[in-house]
């Protein structure tokens, strides 16, 4: 009996660390790229379908003038980030929803720290092989990185960042997940570094 005993515990604990090992794996391949900005405004202004000084009306000008001489500009968009969880099912790999329940982020433009923050609730990736975007929302004032510069100078430099024309070649996020497992909560353990030309 005690024999039996052995076994079956010594199974137990086999299985246990396949099932934990398994896990471990899965999560690991959870990949992450930067897509996008999006939903980029000033003050309430939405400059992600303009791409140049002229696109804004006289009115809109007039409104942001007004918000520059008191010493302020809220601005305001969205980091799209993609996940891919290729957890799908096939190459040996079992279909895993994976969750991110945090996402501490840091935001660099042009190699400097500029933002900080986390998502707001959980995000569930599903294994299917497909992206899910995680919407990183950012709220501060323009005239700290404008350096005093004119209101052409700092449309100028909104337009580059959230533009029609916008590009995400100068910017890089690194981000720490904490990930929901059967097993408990996963901490990456440390930063990870996030791109716009490739999944990391």
């Amino acid at each position: 009996m005690k024999r039996i005993n052995l076994i079956f515990f010594a199974s137990l604990l086999l299985l246990s660390g396949c099932s934990i090992y398994k896990t471990l794996v899965n999560v690991s391949r959870l990949k992450y790229k930067l897509n996008s900005v999006s939903e980029f405004s000033l003050n309430g202004i939405s400059i992600s379908k303009k791409s140049k000084l002229s696109d804004f009306s006289p009115g809109e000008i007039l409104k942001l003038t007004s918000f520059l001489t008191s010493g302020k500009l809220p601005a305001s968009f969205n980091i799209n980030v993609d996940a891919k969880n290729p957890n799908n099912g096939t190459g040996g790999y079992a279909a895993t929803d994976i969750t991110i329940k945090s996402f501490a982020w840091e935001l660099f433009l042009n190699n400097k720290k500029t933002f900080s923050g986390d998502i707001g609730s959980p995000i569930i990736v599903p294994g299917v092989g497909t992206s899910t975007n995680i919407p990183l929302k950012v709220e501060f004032d323009l005239l700290n990185l404008a350096d005093n510069g004119s209101l052409n100078d700092i449309l100028k430099l909104a337009l580059k960042l959230g533009g029609l024309n916008n590009s995400t070649a100068d910017i890089e996020v690194m981000a720490k997940p904490v990930l929901g497992t059967p097993i408990g909560d996963l901490t990456y353990p440390e930063k990870i570094k996030i791109v716009d030309k490739q999944f990391n």
